[in-house]
């Protein structure tokens, strides 16, 4: 390819923005007429004509009868496998939840709706049509690596006040893979815990309630995957394009992987023995890497740090504060426009972190794997590509299920923790966060027992 045919994979940032300012979160009704006009059209970028459907219902139906009636105040925890959750739970409690309910005996006096919970830097990368909607469905977003009282006020009193559930996501992001819940964070169960502190005199409980979406392929899926490694190994160059499913995905990780340990210089002798050891220090030196751009040092779990990097390559490019950037001078302006450029050069590194610790220790499947596992798999193996090449979540391919099933366990009462969430709060938060895995994975191994 010449030179003047080439195009980057990501067209870099070369200019400072002013920071994004949105409406405060509010519900306002007329949004949920657009959002019917194109909301379904808007999720069939994600899951093309999918039908979706409830199972388990009555545990999500009741809880919305009590939360919509003010019995009870209500978390939903949703798994975030593939990032078209939000949509589709949205979606669905707009209008498809009444006739279910309908349907179970329940009639609902209040129409369902779901306040979400999302990270700030959505609005960021998310773009104009997320600044517009988000903030008027009711949406509130919360930083991961900065304190923000009001943001945290604007949750407790969406929750406390009702009547809509609270959506959030305890992974904290998007996680990669459905079946597996590497990373649970704790803010789901805190919040909800002060909020039952608070509502305690009047006798309301608070809960939360697992929320999985699982999606299902059928021979159009599995036509999609073979089309889409067969582009991962045109990407690489030099793969095999038959054989065996797992001799091929494990050549393109490998491949993957060896791209970036030469990029980052790690030698031969250097390397761990298993993959997800490699990929321990593959992450260790991208971070260092990201560190060393940004001239500071931060200790801690991988999480912690790979947040607080994010927050300050976000804010080095979306300068805050009342001062126009039109304003300044020029040789000022200059210097913010370089240093933006350079902190979205710097999360690059970030997204390869973001993406590969959840790759770490997935387990490779093999042909005769569920169908899901072996899409899912492709799908991360394309995202380890992407990532490679400066892309980000926004250019992640996602392969069309023919079926989507939204699946809730039974609620877990904070209320009733509340005793023991006074005399340790550490050991009962944990308690509550066991529970919490423990839900979602029956209802992971609910869907096993249908394959």
């Amino acid at each position: 390819m010449s030179a003047a045919m080439y195009k980057p994979y990501m067209q870099p940032v070369t200019k400072a923005a002013p920071d994004i300012i949105v409406p405060d979160s509010h519900v306002a009704p007329w949004m949920r007429l657009l959002f019917r006009l194109i909301g379904r059209l808007y999720l069939r970028g994600f899951i093309g004509g999918a039908a979706i459907g409830l199972r388990h219902e009555s545990h999500l139906i009741e809880s919305f009868r009590r939360a919509l009636k003010h019995e009870s105040r209500c978390i939903a925890a949703f798994l975030h496998p593939n990032g078209a959750e939000p949509h589709i739970l949205g979606w669905f409690t707009l209008f498809r939840l009444k006739k279910f309910a309908r349907k179970a005996g329940v009639v609902y006096t209040v129409q369902p709706h779901l306040r979400f919970v999302y990270a700030y830097e959505v609005l960021r990368w998310g773009g104009a049509l997320a600044r517009f909607i988000l903030p008027r469905m009711g949406a509130m977003p919360v930083y991961h690596a900065k304190l923000d009282s009001h943001s945290m006020e604007s949750i407790y009193k969406a929750l406390i006040d009702g009547p809509y559930p609270v959506a959030l996501a305890p992974e904290g992001q998007v996680s990669y893979f459905s079946d597996r819940i590497p990373h649970l964070e704790q803010g789901a169960t805190r919040i909800g815990f002060t909020a039952a502190e608070r509502l305690e005199k009047s006798g309301t409980p608070v809960e939360i309630l697992p929320v999985s979406v699982q999606y299902y392929f059928d021979s159009r899926g599995k036509k999609a995957m073979e089309k889409l490694l067969r582009k991962i190994e045109r990407y690489l160059g030099g793969c095999e394009k038959e054989g065996e499913l797992v001799t091929r995905l494990l050549l393109c990780r490998e491949r993957i992987l060896e791209k970036n340990e030469e990029r980052y210089g790690i030698q031969a002798d250097q390397k761990a023995d298993t993959f997800a050891e490699r990929v321990d220090a593959l992450i260790e030196t991208c971070i260092a890497r990201t560190e060393k751009i940004l001239d500071v040092t931060r200790h801690g779990a991988v999480f912690s740090r790979m947040y607080y990097l994010r927050q300050i390559c976000w804010d080095r490019i979306f300068i805050a504060g009342k001062a126009s950037l039109d304003g300044m001078a020029r040789l000022d302006r200059s210097i913010a426009d370089l240093t933006a450029g350079e902190a979205w050069y710097a999360s690059r590194h970030l997204e390869l972190v973001d993406f590969v610790w959840y790759l770490r220790n997935a387990p490779v499947p093999t042909a005769s794997s569920p169908l899901y596992q072996q899409v899912e798999y492709v799908q991360n193996l394309w995202d380890f590509a992407n990532r490679t090449m400066g892309g980000i979540f926004k250019t992640r391919k996602l392969i069309h299920p023919y079926k989507v099933s939204i699946n809730a366990a039974p609620p877990i009462n904070l209320t009733g923790y509340l005793t023991d969430y006074r005399t340790n709060r550490k050991e009962t938060v944990q308690k509550v966060m066991d529970e919490l895995e423990k839900r979602f994975l029956d209802i992971a191994g609910d869907r096993e027992k249908e394959n």
